[in-house]
């Protein structure tokens, strides 16, 4: 289920300056120095102030040739954090999914993935069942999706901190201000996700079964795009395409939500004076018309990497 929900510093170190100038030079330090991670970020300028993104990916290889040292060194220079949704989960909310995990793990009783399923995508997923041993007839969409990216693929096996775990403790020791994007009960993301028919987890199935099948290389390469700070391949890596092809992504209820809240709290910190560091999943920064798109066309400078092919007006970092 972890895959459904993907000694303070100095005072004077945190402190915003009053010259224009010095303010200035200290964001420029910040962005140049979380560069250096080998993240993918983007910064926009304002007359107020700086506000770095930075594009998390989920399970990052060991292998990946990243630095997420430099990115604390940059945390701990800011002003303020922002960090993804938070959800809101009760003790109800825990024994709900207890006693009710049945509807989630299963199909509806009595059916079976070749009632849902043609016959092209029934063939592909049989021969996962044979080359793996597995038998998913029964099994709910997303959850057969997830046990291909978790169990056959290995994605998220052998992984280094993500972005926001490696800004949440550095922020947390240098005592910065942080704050989700937004909060969200785990009542509403549980009755979303149990109230969500089986053929709504299908184009989630077909993308894992394509990276399932393209195999364990693309999870190297996915790594290895994101350091080169090669945007379009990572959004184009059949594993990035599964991922955000699932749940609560796609979903018409959460996903624009999601996006929409990342949007409000972006702009809002453009009018925040020193530096605000934001970890944004890379999916919803990149894709088209995702948040990047959306800032953009409000008029917002950004600089850093293209993030689409057709993201002409970005500037390469």
């Amino acid at each position: 289920m972890a895959l459904l929900l993907a000694a303070g510093a100095p005072a004077a170190s945190h402190a915003i300056a009053s010259d224009p100038v010095a303010e200035a030079d200290a964001g420029e330090d910040i962005v140049v120095t979380a560069r250096r991670s080998g993240a993918p970020m983007w910064t926009i300028r304002t007359a107020a102030g700086t506000v770095v993104l930075v594009g998390e990916i989920a399970g990052v290889p060991k292998a990946t040739p990243w630095r997420p040292e430099r990115l604390e060194g940059a945390t701990d220079r800011a002003q303020r954090v922002i960090l993804g949704t938070k959800a809101k989960v009760s003790p109800g909310d825990i024994l709900r999914l207890i006693f009710k995990g049945g509807g989630l793990v299963k199909l509806p009783k009595g059916r079976v993935a070749s009632d849902y399923l043609d016959a092209g995508q029934m063939k592909r997923l049989q021969a996962l069942e044979t080359r793996f041993d597995q038998d998913y007839a029964r099994s709910n969409f997303l959850m057969t999706a997830f046990d291909l990216l978790s169990k056959r693929l290995s994605f998220n096996r052998d992984t280094a901190d993500d972005a926001s775990d490696v800004v949440r403790k550095a922020a947390r020791q240098s005592k910065i201000p942080t704050q989700p994007v937004g909060e969200v009960r785990g009542e509403d993301m549980l009755d979303n996700l149990f109230a969500a028919a089986p053929e709504t987890h299908i184009p989630c199935l077909e993308a894992a079964m394509t990276a399932t099948e393209a195999g364990p290389d693309i999870v190297t390469a996915r790594g290895e795009a994101w350091t080169r700070f090669d945007v379009p391949a990572v959004m184009a890596n059949p594993l990035e395409e599964a991922l955000g092809r699932c749940w609560p992504w796609t979903n018409d209820s959460f996903g624009p939500e999601l996006r929409q809240q990342w949007v409000g709290a972006i702009r809002d910190a453009t009018a925040q004076p020193g530096v605000t560091l934001a970890v944004v999943p890379l999916r919803i920064l990149a894709e088209k018309d995702g948040v990047l798109d959306r800032l953009q066309a409000q008029g917002l400078p950004i600089d850093g990497p293209a993030w689409h092919f057709s993201a002409a007006g970005a500037s390469p970092s």
